[in-house]
């Protein structure tokens, strides 16, 4: 029972990513999101990633692969943004 709940919350804790993935791609900004936080912190996951794909443990498995993958997302708005916004001439 308590190793279902774990893996329901891995699941779901990542999907938390969207709102903040739907909101930068509706303002077409990202500026309200620091650069540095989401590389630092897409860095960090990378780094664990090893030890979550490999992990005889279920719940950290599937929490590393689905955080990975939605927090790669943020990383691209944010990323994306930020240089889509320099390219334009101010207005």
């Amino acid at each position: 029972m308590i190793e279902q709940l774990g893996l329901i919350a891995a699941v779901i804790l990542p999907l938390w990513n969207i709102p903040l993935i739907v909101r930068i791609v509706r303002r077409k900004s990202s500026e309200d999101v620091s650069i540095l936080w989401a590389l630092g912190v897409w860095v960090c996951l990378a780094l664990m990633a090893p030890s979550g794909f490999t992990s005889k443990d279920i719940v950290w498995r599937v929490f590393n692969i689905v955080n990975i993958v939605f927090f790669s997302g943020v990383t691209f708005a944010v990323v994306y943004y930020r240089i889509k916004h320099r390219r334009q001439p101010p207005s």
